[in-house]
This record gives C-alpha cells, structure tokens and sequence, in this order.
C-alpha cells in the first residue's frame, strides 16, 4: 500500500469549482487505486486579521480546515500571505504553518511519500517539510511555476534548491523539461508525465450542437483566463477577419471589460459570447460544438484545454509555447502560429475553408489517457519511497 501527501495550493474548493480541477482529476485518478491511500493538503494563503474580513477573502476564509471532496479527505490549512505582495517568502511560511499539522496527521497517517503539484511555493514547502519529517518527495513542473515564477531572482534560487534536492521530479512536456535543465536541474531526474483527458470529451453531430446553442455559421471556442497570457484580445482582434464566424469565450478575468469595449467598437458585440467561468462538465459540450479552438498563449505547459478541444474532434490554433508540439502533432489538429491577429486569422479561415475528419482529429488525443496518468504517478512515487533509506 503506498500512502501519498499530495501538496497543493491550487485544488478546487465549494467555492471555486473549477480551480485547478487538473490537479483534482489526476488525484482522484491515483487514489481511485487500490493499492493507494492518498489525502491533500491544499493550504490557504490569507492576511493576518482584519485583513481577512475583507469580502476579497470571504469565500476562502470560510472553507473548512478538512472536509471529504469526491471521495478523498482535504485539509485546508491556512498560511499568512500579505495582500498584493506575492514575496519570496510564501513557501517557508506555508511550510512553517503546514508543518505541525502534518506531524499530527502521521500519527493516523504514515504518509510515504509527499507529491507537490507545482514548483512555487509548493515545491520549496516541501522541501522544507520532507526534510523535517524523513520522508521523500516529488515535485511536478506545469508551465508558469518555470517559465514565470523562475525569473525572480529570490524564487528561482528556492526553486532551483528544491529541485537539486527533490528525490524526483516530473514535467508536463518535454519542453518544459528542456526549459528546467536550462534551470540547472539534472535531466536524469525528470520525468515527463502527461495530462489526461475524459472519454466524455469527444465528438458530437456539431450543426446540431449548434442548432441547440442558438447560434449559426463558424464557431470559434476560446477556453481561459481572460488576461493578457492567454490571448483573448488576439483572439478578439482575429475574428474581424473570419467572416461570420462567432466567437465563444469560456473563462473570467481582468480583461473582461476590455474585452466588451473593443467588441463594442468594431462592431463584433453580436459575435462574441462571453460565456464566462462554467462548470467542467459543460466544456465537452461546448468545445465539441466548436469548429475550432484558439489559445494565443504565451506561455504554457500543456494546456489541458488543447487535449480536450481535440479529444471533441476540434483542431487548435495555438503558439509554439510548451507541449504544443505534442497536442498538435499532424496537420488534423491545427496550426501552430505567430503570436498575431493575421496569423490567427489566417490559420483559422485555412481549418474552416478544409475542415478535417473530427475523428482524425480525435487521433491526436490518444495518448493522452488518465488512466495512464495514474499508473505513471503510481510507479514513479511508489518508486521513490521504496529506495527512500530508512528515516528520509
């Protein structure tokens, strides 16, 4: 039986639903085994009080210290962070709040192994963590934990520590894994594990999905945040040049507004939709009804939302950041583009003026299998902990 701590700050909770439900399917994925006894700690970052009375925080305050989610028990501890200020402090103090619970907690629960789902703060808490309890630990590369948090001067050195020290590391593509070698951490020592994707995401008779959406002629789906990262003004800017083409967003953010303006004043208000944040179980729907999805990211890992669009038979119009390369892998699937309006454009009136075998397309996502996902997590954690010596 292998005894898994799972480490991270980003898991869904009542509410916010659909935060980092990536990580949530790939835990349930493990746990779901039979040979695995798996928990979360899934800490808050909170101001000290009053601070935390401001209705900012009023939804994570409020969520209990451990409850049962789908199955598997959450602890929900909370670690002091300061309002807008991210510092390079956050993950000794997550360790330092985090590390009397756990010592408790192995007294009900010999965890053998603590599996850390992102680099920053998680990777360095449990550090910190591992080392004060003699236990091995893992740490997983997702995308921005690299790419964005590595370029502070004061988180990279923390990253770069925990990494030398970790007794095993995993990334989400083999470009990530080059981008942490650059880093300095030895390419022995990671494994890339893929993402999975869920059977319902697959194809659909699409004019019907269409009919029942209320909505005619090429549709575009974009699935994300809506700031700068994503895209989701490129993707705004592009459909001037798509002709009757609707455009669906999928997600919140700071660029909402911005958004609504700018399709104001092109006159594109009827061919947007922003649907905002919805729940997972919508996306299959919606991604299926799409003739195409883009993502004009700037920096991924893997997006999931990749996986899924082309799961439902939907090619993907994207930039060359991250795994893309491994979603988009044949000229079914998409386009891999310049990070602007006219070659969106472009790709996406190239997709629709030939639009390939939704079940071709579908081929891309093979791979990709949660299944698979757990039996890899499994073997490398259950790996570690058997060559961890005794005490560590």
């Amino acid at each position: 039986m292998l005894r898994v701590l799972t480490l991270s700050t980003l898991f869904p909770n009542a509410a916010q639903p659909t935060f980092g439900v990536f990580v949530e399917r790939q835990t349930l994925g493990l746990a779901a085994r039979d040979d695995v006894e798996l928990e979360v700690v899934a800490a808050r970052r909170l101001p000290v009080w009053p601070l935390v009375l401001h209705p900012r925080y009023r939804d994570k305050a409020g969520l209990p210290e451990r409850e049962t989610w789908k199955g598997v028990t959450v602890h929900r501890p909370r670690f002091r962070g300061w309002p807008l200020i991210g510092g390079s402090g956050m993950a000794r103090a997550q360790a330092h709040a985090l590390l009397p619970l756990l010592r408790k907690l192995r007294e009900r629960f010999a965890f053998d192994v603590i599996d850390a789902e992102f680099f920053w703060p998680d990777g360095p808490a449990a550090m910190h963590l591992a080392s004060a309890l003699g236990v091995p630990f893992s740490i997983k590369a997702r995308g921005s934990d690299i790419d964005c948090w590595s370029h502070m001067p004061a988180v990279a050195r923390q990253i770069l520590a925990a990494g030398l020290a970790a007794d095993g590391l995993l990334a989400v593509s083999d470009v990530l894994k080059s981008h942490m070698v650059e880093l300095g951490l030895p390419a022995d020592k990671i494994r890339v594990h893929h993402t999975g994707v869920e059977e319902r995401f697959r194809p659909v008779d699409r004019a019907a999905a269409k009919a029942s959406f209320g909505v005619e002629g090429p549709v575009i789906a974009f699935v994300g945040h809506l700031i700068e990262l994503k895209g989701p003004l490129l993707a705004l800017a592009a459909l001037e040049d798509i002709p009757g083409a609707t455009l669906i967003m999928i997600g919140e953010g700071a660029q909402r507004r911005q958004l609504e303006r700018v399709a104001l004043e092109k006159g594109l208000g009827d061919r947007l939709r922003l649907l905002g944040t919805r729940p997972h179980e919508e996306l299959p729907g919606l991604l299926a009804m799409a003739d195409v999805m883009v993502l004009p990211s700037q920096r991924e890992g893997l997006a999931n939302a990749w996986v899924e669009a082309v799961a439902c038979g939907t090619p993907v119009v994207t930039t060359d950041v991250g795994g893309a390369r491994d979603v988009i892998d044949r000229p079914a699937a998409g386009r891999i583009v310049a990070r602007r309006p006219e070659a969106i454009a472009a790709a996406v009136r190239e997709i629709l003026a030939d639009p390939p075998d939704p079940l071709e397309v579908r081929k891309a996502a093979e791979k990709f299998s949660w299944q698979r996902n757990a039996d890899e997590l499994f073997t490398h954690l259950a790996g570690l902990a058997a060559r961890a010596p005794a005490g560590r």
